[in-house]
């Protein structure tokens, strides 16, 4: 397409005009036609060139725990990749190091899995060995996966990262407590709960406890100033009066005393916190993945080195990292290196952890942070060491076997991720994110991968039908790989991610998401094989009926369309806004 054909094209989207904005669209054309947002599945280069060219990818995600009975023969692997091929699929992504931290083929780095839940594999037999010979046999392109910073399954207690907590990230936890004159008392984690050596909170009468001679009450209205204190109950009473929309400190023993002496009528109570700082193999509530600190050098060295040896092992087309290319909440990293690094990075000393933020509580303890004034340096800072690691690995994939493709899969909810710190947008993708400044935006890693995948997994396929059934716009397969292209802003070619389970018993449900994940985004992935998947092959035998090319199949375009979107910056062509409509927290991830 010449360049002022495809420029009016890109700004088309934009225009208002007499056609509906909601059309009818086949980007599989052999099943029944959904209703996209045209004004903004139509936007880009990487996405003009796809449909032009008639690139599509269809990829199969197989996940090593869930499917290990699957894949522990060779008889099974023949199989399995040949139903795969005859189905339309045109890509594999095979999971190799899981988030336990073992890998599926024989390493001299990390330990093998041979167990999970009751399925076993052979000790000997080499899984990934058999995909690589299949998949080559069938004509298929094999991608392999990797968790890179998580070593350990909680839910199992199982993993190298055990071994290693020094290596583990630390996580900036917090207790609240009432500090008044220098005199510190902790306050019951959960409000309308008696806990032995803290004050507890009660919020409504029928949960206050009655007196006793060593315990102690004060009531406080609903704007924090104290009422009053009483040793006993009130007028008549067993238990005082809590004000409307106030409540009430309750303690016994040291507890009560400190009610005592340190509450005052009329003063104003704040709830502090008290800063803990533990390893993540010692907080079980957290996510299933335990953690490393991806600042720590070892431990970026040993997941290039697992990079490396599965590289440099297997004739595989390409590596994706897994969502744990990334840290494990706004809390993480906060050890003594990690400190020491970011100070690095300011040039100067930081009160740790306020100058970045500090937890709060509310009166009814939910908890809040109280952001300092490095805090947006915090958030970017991170992004950027992400952003540094990544272009390791691009640099040691290249090195290790020339032509290997390098991409990633995260979550599709863009707004939740500086709170894990990677930046997963083009450095020139320009959208009203808050947190979107200048430094941030740097960070962004897409033009180090050749193909982002994300994690749009919701059971609603497209933006027309959320309107119809009065759901949220943003919880949309098409919503989520829009944003996607959108932020990626060409500079690598982007997936919609689906989750099967979303669609169980709903296969018009299923082919409607298709639909919308190759409208959005250059191409599907369905997650995953394990997800009774028996029902639905006959679905995406019919979805997949026409066979495409996979995009990230075509090296040469994907530097075509670099090209052209460098060109089209050059030349000072704007892209419409960004569209931003909120996802769900935690989709994907």
């Amino acid at each position: 397409m010449p360049f002022g054909s495809l420029a009016l094209a890109l700004i088309g989207a934009q225009q208002m005009s007499t056609a509906s904005r909601f059309e009818l669209t086949a980007p599989l054309p052999t099943v029944p036609a959904v209703m996209l947002d045209t004004y903004a599945t139509g936007v880009g280069v990487a996405q003009q060139f796809a449909r032009s060219k008639g690139l599509q990818a269809r990829i199969l995600w197989i996940d090593a725990t869930a499917n290990l009975d699957r894949y522990n023969t060779d008889e099974k692997i023949s199989a399995l990749v040949k139903k795969i091929k005859e189905t339309g699929f045109n890509t594999i992504v095979f999971d190799v190091k899981p988030i336990s931290g073992h890998v599926v083929y024989p390493s001299k780095l990390a330990p093998k899995l041979t167990e999970w839940r009751g399925k076993t594999m052979d000790a000997a037999f080499d899984p990934l060995a058999g995909f690589v010979r299949e998949a080559k046999a069938s004509a298929i392109t094999l991608f392999v996966s990797l968790n890179a910073f998580s070593e350990g399954h909680r839910m199992f207690l199982i993993g190298p990262g055990y071994a290693k907590p020094e290596q583990q990230t630390v996580l900036y936890e917090s207790s609240p407590v009432l500090r008044i004159n220098g005199q510190v008392m902790a306050v019951a984690a959960k409000t309308n709960t008696l806990q032995d050596g803290a004050v507890s909170i009660f919020t409504t009468p029928t949960s206050l406890p009655a007196a006793t001679e060593d315990s102690f009450t004060v009531t406080v209205k609903k704007d924090g100033r104290v009422h009053d204190g009483f040793q006993y109950g009130g007028p008549d009473t067993p238990v005082p009066t809590i004000p409307t929309g106030g409540f009430a400190l309750y303690g016994k023993g040291a507890a009560a005393e400190y009610l005592k002496e340190q509450v005052n009528p009329g003063s104003k109570l704040e709830i502090d916190s008290q800063e803990v700082y533990v390893p993540i193999n010692q907080r079980p509530e957290q996510q299933y993945p335990l953690m490393m600190n991806p600042n720590d050098p070892a431990v970026q060295q040993y997941a290039l080195d697992v990079v490396k040896e599965v590289v440099g092992t297997y004739d595989v087309q390409g590596v994706i990292y897994d969502d744990r290319l990334r840290y494990a909440g706004m809390n993480a990293d906060f050890s003594d290196l990690t400190r020491r690094l970011f100070e690095q990075s300011l040039g100067k000393p930081v009160s740790w952890p306020d100058d970045v933020f500090r937890w709060t509580y509310n009166y009814d303890l939910t908890r809040g942070m109280r952001p300092g004034k490095y805090y947006d340096q915090w958030i970017a800072w991170r992004a950027s060491t992400m952003q540094s690691y990544v272009e390791k690995v691009r640099h040691t994939v290249a090195a290790t076997r020339p032509g290997t493709q390098f991409g990633a899969y995260v979550g599709s909810w863009y707004g939740e991720y500086p709170r894990i710190g990677h930046n997963y947008a083009s450095p020139l993708a320009e959208a009203g994110f808050w947190f979107m400044t200048p430094n941030y935006r740097k960070t962004g890693t897409a033009p180090l991968l050749d193909f982002l995948i994300t994690g749009a997994y919701y059971p609603t396929a497209t933006v027309f039908d959320a309107m119809v059934k009065g759901r949220e716009i943003g919880n949309t397969v098409e919503s989520a790989g829009t944003l996607t292209n959108r932020l990626v802003r060409d500079t690598s070619w982007t997936y919609a991610g689906i989750s099967l389970i979303d669609f169980k018993d709903n296969p018009d449900g299923l082919l409607d998401a298709l639909q919308a994940a190759c409208g959005a985004t250059q191409g599907v992935m369905v997650f995953d094989l394990s997800h009774d998947i028996e029902p639905m092959w006959p679905v995406f035998a019919q979805a997949f009926a026409q066979p495409r090319t996979a995009p990230h199949d075509r090296r040469e375009v994907l530097a075509s369309v670099r090209a052209r979107r460098a060109l089209m910056d050059k030349q000072g062509v704007k892209d419409p806004p960004i569209i931003i409509a909120a996802g769900s927290s935690g989709t994907g991830h």
